[in-house]
C-alpha cells in the first residue's frame, strides 16, 4: 500500500489528471488482480493445514504446485490484459488528459503480472508457515527503492528521461522484478520453512482451486461492483474523481492492521484445523478480532477529525483535498465494522469455506451498496449519498459474517 501511495504522492505534484490517471489505473488493474484471490487462499487453506499438522514434505509439494501454475496462468492474464488495458479509461468516460496518461500507464503495469503472481504464492505460503517478518523486511527495501526510481524516471533527475506518470509504472515493474528475484534465491537456497522442489501434483492443484475459485470469483465480481461504482463517481467530475482516488488510498493504508490481521486469522484458523483443534482455531480468531477492532477504532480517530492533514501530503489542488477529506470522515465511522469483516472473512477462507464468503459479500454489495447508490446519485445528484450506501454494506455484511462465523458450520469444511 506505500508503494501506491508514494505513487499517488509523487504523481501529485503534477496534476489532478496525473492522480486521477494513476488511481484509476491502480483500481482497474485490481479486477486482474482479484484473480490472485484463487491463489492466494487456496495457497493459505492448503499449506496452513499442512503446516498445522507437521506435514512440511507435503506443503513444500503444494508450494511448487501453485508456482508452476501461478506462472502458467499469468502469461494469458497479461495479454488480455494489455490488449484491454488501452480502452479502460474510455469506458469510464473520463477526461481527455486522463485517458491519455493512463493507457500507457495501465499497459506498462501488465508486464509485472507473472512476477506479482508467483511471488504472491512465496509470500503467502509464508504467512501461511507464520513468517510474516521476511516479506515485511523484503517490501519496506522495495519502498524505498521504488521512491528511488520514481524519483529518477517520473521527474527525468539525474540524467534519466523524464517520463510523469508512466515513470511510476516503470519503478513499479521494476521493482517487483526485483522483489520476485529475492524471493527465488531464498527458496532455492533453502532458507524457507519450505523444501525447494520442481514437482507438480494434480491433486493437490485441485485442492487448492477448490477452496480458491470460490474465493476469486467473489474477489472478481466485487471488483467490478467497485468498477461500477467508480463509474458513478466519475460523473461528478475529475476533482472528486481524483479525491476519491486519494480517498482510497488513505484507506486503504488505514486497512493494513485489518489486512495484517486478517492473514493472522486465516493462517491460525488453518494450522488449527490442521492441528484438528477447532475450538482453538475460534479462540485465536477472536484474539485477533480484537486487536484488528483496537487498531482500526484509533485510526478512525484521524479519518473523522483530522483528514486534511493527511489529505494535503498527496496534492495541493484544494478542491480535490476537499473531496477526499469528505470521502475519509464518512468512511471512517464504519472502520469498526470493517474490522469483522477483515478478520472474519479471513477466518471463514482459511477453514476453506469460501462458498459463504462469496453468498454475503455478493448479496451485501449489490443490494445494499451498488444498486441503492445508482439510484440515490440519480435521484439526488449527491456524491454524499453515494458514500452512505457504501459504509452501509460494511456495517450489513459485518453482522452477517458474524453471524455466519458463530454458527460454527465452517469446522465441518474439507480442504
Amino acid at each position: 500500500m506505500l508503494q501506491v501511495i508514494t505513487d499517488l504522492i509523487m504523481v501529485g505534484r503534477i496534476s489532478a489528471f496525473a492522480v486521477a490517471a494513476v488511481g484509476l489505473g491502480l483500481q482497474s488493474l485490481m479486477f486482474v488482480f482479484a484473480v490472485l484471490t484463487l491463489l492466494h487462499v487456496g495457497t493459505s487453506a492448503l499449506l496452513s493445514r499442512f503446516v498445522g499438522a507437521g506435514k512440511m514434505k507435503q506443503a513444500s509439494l503444494g508450494l511448487s504446485t501453485l508456482l508452476r501454475f501461478a506462472l502458467f496462468l499469468s502469461l494469458p492474464m497479461m495479454l488480455l490484459w494489455y490488449v484491454l488495458s488501452s480502452h479502460i479509461y474510455v469506458w469510464f468516460g473520463t477526461a481527455s488528459q486522463v485517458v491519455v496518461l493512463g493507457e500507457d500507464y495501465v499497459q506498462m503495469l501488465t508486464w509485472m503480472l507473472p512476477f506479482v503472481m508467483v511471488k504472491l504464492v512465496f509470500v503467502t505460503a509464508l504467512n501461511a508457515a507464520g513468517d510474516t517478518k521476511t516479506p515485511m523486511y523484503i517490501k519496506i527495501a522495495s519502498i524505498f527503492l521504488n521512491v528511488f526510481l520514481n524519483y529518477l524516471f517520473i521527474f527525468g533527475n539525474l540524467g534519466f528521461p523524464e517520463l510523469g506518470v508512466m515513470g511510476a509504472a516503470v519503478g513499479t515493474v521494476i521493482v517487483n522484478i526485483l522483489e520476485l528475484c529475492i524471493y527465488l534465491y531464498l527458496y532455492l537456497k533453502n532458507k524457507m520453512p519450505y523444501i525447494s522442489l520442481w514437482h507438480y501434483s494434480t491433486s493437490l492443484m485441485k485442492r487448492a482451486i477448490k477452496v480458491g475459485i470460490p474465493a476469486s470469483f467473489e474477489r472478481i465480481l466485487t471488483f467490478g461492483s467497485f468498477m461500477l461504482f467508480t463509474v458513478i463517481i466519475t460523473q461528478f467530475g475529475t476533482e472528486v474523481l481524483a479525491g476519491y482516488q486519494i480517498g482510497l488510498r488513505v484507506e486503504g493504508l488505514a486497512f493494513m492492521p485489518g489486512v495484517g490481521f486478517t492473514l493472522a486469522a486465516m493462517a491460525l484458523m488453518g494450522q488449527g484445523l490442521g492441528a484438528k483443534k477447532p475450538l482453538q482455531a475460534r479462540e485465536d480468531v477472536l484474539l485477533v478480532l480484537k486487536y484488528t477492532v483496537g487498531f482500526m477504532f484509533v485510526l478512525s480517530f484521524f479519518m473523522i477529525f483530522m483528514p486534511e492533514k493527511i489529505v494535503w501530503i498527496f496534492t495541493d489542488d484544494i478542491q480535490t483535498i476537499e473531496e477526499a477529506s469528505l470521502y475519509l470522515r464518512i468512511v471512517g465511522v464504519s472502520q469498526i465494522p470493517l474490522a469483522f469483516n477483515f478478520v472474519l472473512s479471513g477466518a471463514l477462507r482459511g477453514a476453506g469455506d469460501t462458498k459463504r464468503t462469496l453468498k454475503i459479500t455478493l448479496t451485501s454489495l449489490w443490494l445494499v451498496r451498488i444498486i441503492p447508490a445508482f439510484l440515490l446519485s440519480w435521484y439526488f445528484e449527491n456524491i454524499m449519498v453515494v458514500y452512505f450506501a457504501m459504509i452501509s454494506d460494511t456495517f450489513v455484511k459485518a453482522i452477517w459474517l458474524w453471524r455466519t462465523f458463530d454458527k460454527g458450520e465452517w469446522q465441518k469444511i474439507k480442504v
